[in-house]
C-alpha cells in the first residue's frame, strides 16, 4: 500500500472513555496530519508503563536550565488515588521532582491525606508536558509574536520578544506554562527542540527507564508513535477546547483534570 493511500485511508479512534463525548468520532487522519507531508512531531504517553519515579522530571529540569528548587517545571507527573466510593484525590509533590516517596498525599490547604490500602480502587501516574496543539491557544493571543508555531508543529517561544505579559500562561488550558525563575520570561516544553531537530531523543523520553514517553514523526505510517496514533486507543486531555493536542495518551483515565 502506498503512504498516501495509507493516510487516506486510515482512521483514528479516540477512547470516549477517556476524553469527552465530542471525541467519540472517528477522526480523519488528514486533518492530523494536515500542511507539511514530511514532518509532524508528536508524543506518545504510556501511562500503563509509568512508575512515578520522576526521572523525567529531573533530567527536564537539568536539560532546560530549570532550577532543580524551583516549584516550576516544563513537565511533571501527577499521582491519582481512586478510592472505592469512587473519590478522586491526586497530587503531585514538586512536580515530582523526587518521586512520590510517600502515601501521603498532599492536598495543599487541606494538608496529607492517607488512603488505606484497603479503600483504594485505582491508582496510578500521568506525566503532563505542552501539548503542542494544533491550534495553541498561546500562540493566538501573544500581542508580540514571542509565542509561535514551526512548520513541524512544535509550539516555541522567542525569548528575544517576550515581553512578560503573561497572556499566554492565562489562555493555555492546560496550565503548561509558567515565568522562567531565571530569566523572568515565559517558559514550558519545546519537545527539546534543540534536540529532536538534530536527530535526537527528547530528554524526558531519554531519561524514563521503562518507555513510557515517545516522541515521534505523526506523518510517519512507519513511525512507532504514529502506529500507536492509528492504531490504538489513545486520548488527549481536555478535547473539548478545540486546541487539537498532540500529546497522546494511552490507558488515559476518565479521572484526569
Amino acid at each position: 500500500m502506498k503512504r498516501r493511500d495509507f493516510l487516506k485511508n486510515a482512521a483514528v479512534f479516540v477512547s470516549g472513555a477517556s476524553v469527552s463525548l465530542g471525541a467519540l468520532e472517528l477522526l480523519d487522519p488528514r486533518q492530523l496530519l494536515a500542511a507539511n507531508p514530511e514532518l509532524r512531531w508528536g508524543f506518545l504517553v504510556n501511562t500503563h508503563n509509568c512508575v512515578g519515579c520522576g526521572f523525567c522530571v529531573k533530567a527536564c529540569k537539568v536539560e532546560n536550565d530549570i532550577p532543580l528548587e524551583a516549584n516550576v517545571t516544563r513537565t511533571w507527573v501527577e499521582r491519582y488515588v481512586i478510592t472505592k466510593d469512587g473519590d478522586v484525590v491526586m497530587d503531585t509533590p514538586k512536580g515530582a521532582l523526587n518521586g512520590f516517596t510517600s502515601k501521603l498525599i498532599d492536598q495543599n490547604q487541606s494538608g496529607m491525606k492517607q488512603v488505606d490500602d484497603e479503600e483504594i480502587a485505582q491508582a496510578f501516574f500521568v506525566p503532563k508536558l505542552c501539548n503542542h496543539c494544533d491550534t495553541p491557544a498561546c500562540v493566538q493571543v501573544c500581542p508580540v509574536g514571542a509565542t509561535y508555531q514551526t512548520k513541524d508543529g512544535t509550539v516555541l517561544v522567542d525569548r528575544k520578544w517576550c515581553i512578560g505579559c503573561g497572556y499566554c500562561i492565562m489562555g493555555c488550558p492546560y496550565g503548561v506554562r509558567f515565568f522562567h525563575p531565571v530569566e523572568h520570561v515565559a517558559d514550558k516544553c519545546t519537545f527539546c527542540y534543540h534536540r529532536i531537530s538534530n536527530g535526537g531523543n527528547t530528554a524526558c523520553a531519554q531519561a524514563c527507564p521503562f518507555g513510557a514517553r515517545q516522541i515521534g514523526n505523526l506523518r510517519d505510517p512507519n513511525d512507532p508513535v504514529a502506529k500507536a496514533v492509528m492504531n490504538q486507543r489513545v486520548g488527549v486531555l481536555r478535547d473539548e477546547y478545540g486546541t487539537k493536542p498532540q500529546v497522546f495518551y494511552i490507558g488515559l483515565n476518565k479521572e484526569v483534570r
